[in-house]
């Protein structure tokens, strides 16, 4: 029943009243994001969402759009500046998704929205993440931040999906703000220390090849 009919609510009314409480930090935060890094101020990207429909994601930019000379951009690194830095370690730069859950593409807690490419990587089983809204945090991320490998997420997005509830989206909003103040594991979730997902039954496949080539030495 609260899946169904009061998560939703609770979503709109709390992100509503976030945005508005906010509101003046969050203009401090974007003039900040336009002078350092500069316009546009939020970046944007395609992410998957409930019934495995796109949307757009929003953030605070943290990187620079540098290029080499041959306009190519350069390595992530290089272009992120201090106060995006600040903002990735404090995850200020993911409150503009509150949008996100006010317009209804996301939810405040639910299994984390990855970028479309990865779509036709997971297995039928990793897929079921997106029978519920993608949300700001997830009890699967809790559980070890960033620092989890992509297919201990994913069982638990999937473990959270059968078991949605009032109680555990309330235990895994207080255990996000204590690991937010901490900054314990704060990477890219499109990435990060983790790399790349490159799918599951690819990194067997990519297993089996090293083993394989190593009994042939």
């Amino acid at each position: 029943m609260y899946a169904r009919y009061f998560k939703r609510f609770f979503d709109f009314t709390l992100s509503l009243l976030a945005l508005l409480v906010l509101a003046l930090p969050l203009l401090v935060v974007a003039l900040a994001v336009r002078v350092a890094v500069g316009r546009p101020v939020l970046f944007r990207q395609q992410r998957i969402g409930k019934g495995n429909r796109p949307f757009t994601m929003y953030k605070f930019r943290s990187m620079t759009e540098a290029r080499d000379s041959r306009g190519v951009y350069l390595p992530d690194p290089e272009r992120l500046t201090p106060l995006g830095r600040l903002l990735r370690s404090t995850s200020i730069d993911e409150l503009p998704e509150l949008l996100n859950v006010l317009k209804g593409d996301m939810s405040l807690i639910g299994p984390r929205p990855l970028p479309v490419r990865y779509l036709e990587r997971y297995t039928p089983t990793q897929l079921r993440r997106h029978e519920v809204r993608p949300g700001l945090s997830c009890p699967s991320v809790v559980a070890g931040r960033n620092s989890a490998t992509w297919e201990a997420q994913f069982e638990g997005d999937v473990r959270y999906v059968d078991h949605v509830s009032l109680l555990t989206d309330l235990h895994c909003v207080i255990q996000t703000l204590r690991i937010v103040i901490s900054r314990k594991g704060a990477v890219a979730d499109d990435g990060g220390a983790r790399g790349e997902f490159i799918g599951t039954a690819r990194i067997e496949d990519l297993r089996h090849d090293a083993e394989g080539n190593f009994m042939k030495l």
